[in-house]
């Protein structure tokens, strides 16, 4: 069993081992990711993104859909979430739950998620069986039976889902609530799995015109990693997708996020045993180059036991049970970047919100020291090269890119994160760590006769999953 201190040099050995070939020679194929990416569009507007890797003989096939909660309008919220759970009842020729049946057969692994931006489904097989995918993913793009009975059964589902991970959690709550706040004018405010009142009167035609709009091959990609021929596959491809009609294009979003121009603060009191706190910010995606200077001030403000804000809150001066910040770059729209703190007892949200503070303003003041940023520089970047030794990871990051401003903005990841300096994270500190710019969101314990059990906190997810 290695110690914590044995796994940290673990880490830091394996950083240098990869991390020394991409000094020397910077055209690695790390570095050349796009290079061996091969994209074409079918004449229905389908893209395809195709990532040839014959390491093993498996094949990641995705299908993502430019469709997710942030497309939604007042009063039918959750619409693509319960769409995605009636894409796996069946279409005319495959009956319900048999789509995942047929992959679990073949040996495959078959699931799918939706988010704001998007909503994906994959199945990863053995590369000799690809073929069971792209028919069945063809199909129910094409094809998909809306019955009313599975209609009414999976409304059921989904308000049991949103009962269970949302209204019993109390942070799962004050996220919501405070999220919503922050996003008054853009529909980034939406959960993902919807408001109850909205899922309860959502209707089957309501789902059956979304699907109609959205799931057309003109507002879809695919994202094929693995073992393949490229030419052999975009043939395939073309004869299981071609046929299908492209349809009108979808409607945009209106939703603009003016400026905020003064805090907002928003209290719950529900059952619980401990208080906790987040504050978020409004801060740009990846389409803004203070993107990579607010990656890197996230790895050092919260990456790991010795990042400031863990020494701050837990460790140095215990004030929360646990601490953490977020900040994803990846998105369509601008998003937020957050810290949480759910706080030790006897502890007071003043004392918390002055040590954020603290930590917050200290990127102000003064500049980061070189060793402190060069190590967040190579967690960062170790981070991404495991991460890529994955097929589905690669699929992942190609396709979350290619949803918030083209996979090959994939490219310059790497030389973005290099080429940030203490001036600049000085710079995007000062910039939108502001109190005018700050939702801050309190969760207050209320008094019961049975106390409720501690939770973790499981805020920071971006995606809801249904199998």
């Amino acid at each position: 069993m290695k110690t914590e201190f044995g796994i940290k040099l673990w880490h830091r050995w394996w950083a240098m081992v990869i991390l020394l070939p991409m000094i020397l020679f910077p055209f690695s194929s790390i570095a050349g990711i796009g290079l061996q990416v091969r994209e074409k569009t079918l004449d229905n507007g389908l893209k395809v993104i195709l990532l040839e890797n014959h390491k093993a003989s498996v094949i990641t096939f995705q299908v993502w859909y430019r469709v997710g909660s942030r497309n939604e309008e007042p009063g039918k919220t959750g619409l693509s979430h319960l769409l995605e759970h009636m894409m796996f009842k069946g279409t005319q020729k495959v009956g319900p739950e048999e789509i995942s049946r047929i992959i679990q057969e073949a040996g495959g692994r078959i699931n799918a998620f939706t988010s704001k931006d998007y909503t994906a489904y994959f199945e990863t097989l053995s590369a000799d069986r690809i073929s069971i995918a792209m028919e069945l993913e063809s199909d129910r793009m094409a094809n998909l039976a809306l019955r009313e009975e599975d209609f009414r059964t999976e409304k059921m589902v989904v308000m049991e889902e949103r009962r269970l991970r949302t209204e019993d959690q109390p942070l799962a709550i004050l996220m919501e609530e405070a999220n919503a706040l922050a996003y008054r004018s853009h529909p980034y405010q939406w959960p993902v799995v919807g408001w109850m009142s909205d899922i309860a009167r959502l209707t089957l035609d309501d789902i059956r015109h979304y699907y109609e709009t959205y799931y057309i091959p003109n507002n879809a990609f695919l994202v094929v990693a693995g073992d393949f021929q490229t030419d052999r596959l975009l043939a395939q491809i073309e004869k299981y997708f071609g046929s299908i009609p492209r349809g009108p294009t979808p409607p945009s979003v209106r939703g603009l996020m003016p400026p905020q121009i003064g805090e907002r603060r928003v209290t719950l009191r529900r059952q619980s045993r401990l208080h906790a706190c987040t504050f978020l910010y409004h801060v740009p995606n990846l389409s803004h180059p203070d993107s990579f200077a607010l990656e890197v001030l996230n790895a050092v403000l919260s990456t790991g036991k010795s990042s400031r804000l863990y020494r701050a809150l837990v460790s140095d001066t215990p004030l929360a049970l646990e601490a953490n910040a977020d900040y994803n770059r990846i998105s369509h729209d601008p998003g937020l970047f957050s810290v949480f703190a759910q706080l030790l007892p006897g502890k007071t949200f003043e004392q918390v919100q002055n040590s954020v503070e603290q930590e917050l303003d200290a990127f102000k003041r003064e500049p980061i020291k070189g060793p402190e940023l060069q190590k967040a520089k190579n967690q960062l970047e170790a981070s991404f090269i495991f991460g890529l030794d994955s097929l589905f990871y690669q699929a992942m990051l190609l396709a979350r890119y290619e949803i918030s401003g083209g996979w090959r903005k994939l490219k310059q990841y790497l030389t973005g994160i290099r080429n940030v300096s203490a001036q600049d994270i000085q710079k995007v500190a000062r910039k939108y760590f502001r109190s005018e710019n700050r939702t801050i969101g309190i969760l207050v314990p209320e008094k019961t006769k049975k106390s409720a059990p501690l939770e973790k906190s499981q805020l920071h997810s971006k995606t809801t999953q249904c199998r």
